[in-house]
């Protein structure tokens, strides 16, 4: 830890004069270098896909969450927190805003814009006393104005603060925040300490610009499920699983990441971490299957003795006339748990810039629940965009979480809108915490389970941390039919609602299962990576009853086996004395690839086969096997051996090809986020 005595001279120096004036060359590199991070972490600086630094709502809560952090680690007070921030908060004198560093009403445009909300709580004196007691709700302006802003000054938050402070205290918080963050703890800032919020230039800005931050998570809960093990090719030759396009817990991934925490191991499912990409796989040609597979084999990155198994699946994408008008249920959880920057006002964000790509044939509903659940908003047209605003900004959370009542509603509101021809789809939005009603997972299960036959489709997006259920999350959307996303900034959420809106609302194959059966005069072991909640018996594949995962228009879907060739020094298990010899003339494949599908609608399969022998890899492919390595070694990386986070990190920079949107050089950020805090 870095000496800080010189800054605390600093500090009383700075107390026993005048309030002195905001170093300005500071503050300048200090916004600098935070819009650098913030460009490094969303891909290019050019890039049209960058979130503003005007969302103002995220830039408060990433201050809220550092005055959480100092009072609860740190021991301050409320009120010296927001002192240490230059924080504003509102008094009772004409509902002015106060900037606590230079002690005067803040009388920008922006001040008077929030000084004028009547959802602000002001903070009240004690009788008597001097200083303010602050009530928490000041902390947080309403999301309602801040999202209708057009601007956000940044150096708002940047004072330098003059007002006499316990040092040793401010010190003691400081450091007792600083510890967790990868190298804030040797970041000393300026005039004096530069203030709690020139940290946060430096630090935090690279997400507190982009991102809603909570505190530390207390009772998430995740579908847990045991590494696939090794398996023997001669007593065990075929696997069997449903495909998966969910991509939660790579979202969760990075949450963990950027508030300075390696994820819980549980919450790793490589596949969805591998699916969060897009990729660039060969496409069906027009009148086949809606979905084209397409097998690439080479040597393991991490082992050069065996080698991996690459299948790649890519759907086709309709043409836009050819898309059928949606019938959407907006199923929103207002329980008092979404009471948090990062859930239900994230949520509305969200729902806002779904609506901009919807058509006039589509038709919105918005049903809530929390103790009870009641529809909000009548079937609308989704051209009627004044309406649906209103009333997803009307939503208030507070109550118990009554999630069975709300499904009950939502299934029954989008039955009444479906019409032949249209696809129905509940969006359910929660941090999964259901506590009235069905609130077991498998309780949950039978009761999706009962539903899906009707047609109609349920995703599942989760908001915040704290208490996030993912196990909930998992369980419906594997069993409506449907996907479950985890959106932990707006920038997620544009991926997820706008730029992937076509493969999230529109389906064009239904229980897909993917089947491998290995030869085991060329293949002595396998091991499916990933895929651990969506694995199915050897039975399961024939069986149309038996449901599967769905794919949307244009979705991309990879698996990756690991395979010790016969012979190998990899080879984990002895040989096996008596050997069984494949038919004539299948003795040189690796294996045989078998996939059934549903058209949508449908009752009956059909089936995709084709054997596949080693082959070249692809760019795509040695990506995807990095991003497959990088959650294993956030697992424990038992299979890896000596490979580390840097051999990801190299493998994944090598293969970066068109990344239009940064989404792999963020994850190569994350990467080097995972290997600093793995060292600590």
């Amino acid at each position: 830890m870095t000496d800080r005595t010189d800054d605390l001279d600093d500090l009383r120096a700075a107390m026993d004069a005048a309030t002195p004036a905001p170093d300005a060359a500071r503050r300048a590199a200090d916004i600098a270098l935070a819009r650098e991070n913030f460009a490094a972490l969303q891909g290019s600086r050019d890039d049209a896909r960058q979130t503003p630094v005007t969302e103002g709502y995220s830039l408060w809560t990433g201050v809220k969450t550092m005055l959480t952090k100092l009072t609860t680690k740190g021991g301050l007070t409320v009120t010296t927190a927001i002192v240490a921030c230059g924080f504003l908060v509102l008094t009772p004198q004409g509902r002015d805003l106060l900037n606590l560093s230079s002690g005067q009403p803040e009388v920008s445009e922006f001040g008077s814009t929030l000084a004028a909300d009547p959802a602000v709580k002001v903070a009240q004196p004690a009788p008597g006393a001097t200083d303010l007691a602050i009530d928490e709700g000041a902390l947080m302006p309403s999301p309602t104005i801040l999202a209708e802003r057009e601007e956000v000054s940044i150096e708002t938050l940047t004072q330098s603060p003059g007002v006499p402070l316990d040092e040793q205290a401010l010190s003691d918080a400081l450091r007792s925040v600083a510890e967790p963050v990868n190298g804030i703890a040797d970041m000393a800032p300026a005039v004096p300490l530069g203030s709690v919020a020139g940290q946060i230039g430096r630090d935090f800005y690279g997400y507190v610009d982009d991102s809603i931050t909570t505190p530390e998570p207390d009772t998430e809960s995740f579908a847990v499920a045991e590494p696939n093990p090794l398996r023997i090719t001669a007593e065990t030759p075929v696997s069997t699983f449903s495909i998966d396009v969910d991509t939660a817990s790579y979202s969760v991934l990075r949450s963990s990441l950027m508030r300075g925490q390696l994820p819980p191991p549980d919450s790793i499912r490589i596949e969805e971490l591998i699916n969060y990409f897009p990729y660039d796989y060969a496409a069906p040609d027009h009148g086949e299957a809606p979905f084209r597979p397409t097998i690439n084999v080479f040597e393991t990155p991490w082992n050069g003795d065996t080698q991996l198994v690459q299948i790649a699946i890519q759907g086709m994408m309709p043409a836009l006339e050819d898309r059928p008008a949606l019938n959407l249920v907006f199923l929103i959880d207002t329980s008092g748990s979404m009471n948090d920057a990062a859930k239900l006002p994230l949520l509305k964000q969200s729902f806002r810039l779904m609506l901009d790509q919807l058509r006039p044939q589509d038709d919105v509903a918005i049903v809530a629940y929390a103790g009870s659940a009641g529809q909000v908003l009548a079937p609308t047209p989704a051209s009627d965009r004044a309406t649906i605003l209103a009333a997803l900004n009307a939503l208030a959370a507070g109550g118990g979480t009554n999630g069975q009542g709300g499904l009950e509603q939502a299934y029954a509101t989008a039955a009444a809108m479906s019409e032949q021809d249209e696809v129905s789809r509940v969006i359910l939005a929660t941090d999964g915490d259901f506590n009235v009603g069905l609130s077991d997972p498998r309780g949950l299960e039978r009761y999706i389970a009962d539903q899906r036959d009707s047609g109609t489709y349920l995703s599942v997006l989760g908001f915040g941390r704290g208490n996030l259920d993912d196990e909930i999350m998992q369980t419906l959307a594997q069993n409506g039919n449907g996907t479950a996303a985890y959106i932990d900034t707006l920038s997620e959420a544009q991926k997820v609602l706008v730029d992937n809106l076509t493969g999230a609302l529109f389906p064009i194959a239904n229980d897909v299962k993917i089947q491998v059966e290995f030869n085991p005069t060329m293949v002595a072991e396998y091991r499916l990576i990933g895929y651990e909640t969506r694995t199915l018996r050897r039975e399961d594949f024939n069986n149309d009853a038996v449901d599967a995962g769905e794919l949307g228009a244009g979705h991309t879907v990879t698996a990756i086996y690991e395979i010790t060739p016969v012979g190998s020094p990899a080879q984990l298990s002895d040989p096996l004395r008596y050997q069984p010899t494949p038919a004539a003339g299948y003795s040189q494949e690796l294996g045989f690839l078998r996939l059934r599908y549903k058209e949508p609608g449908a009752t009956e399969s059909q089936l995709i086969e084709t054997p596949f022998s080693t082959s070249t890899a692809t760019g795509e492919a040695q990506f995807a096997a990095a991003i497959a390595g990088f959650g294993q070694l956030l697992q424990g990386g038992a299979y890896l051996g000596d490979w580390s986070y840097t051999d990801a990190i190299a493998l994944a920079n090598a293969n970066r090809g068109d990344d239009p949107f940064g989404y792999r050089t963020q994850a190569v950020q994350l990467m080097r986020l995972a290997a600093s805090l793995s060292r600590n």
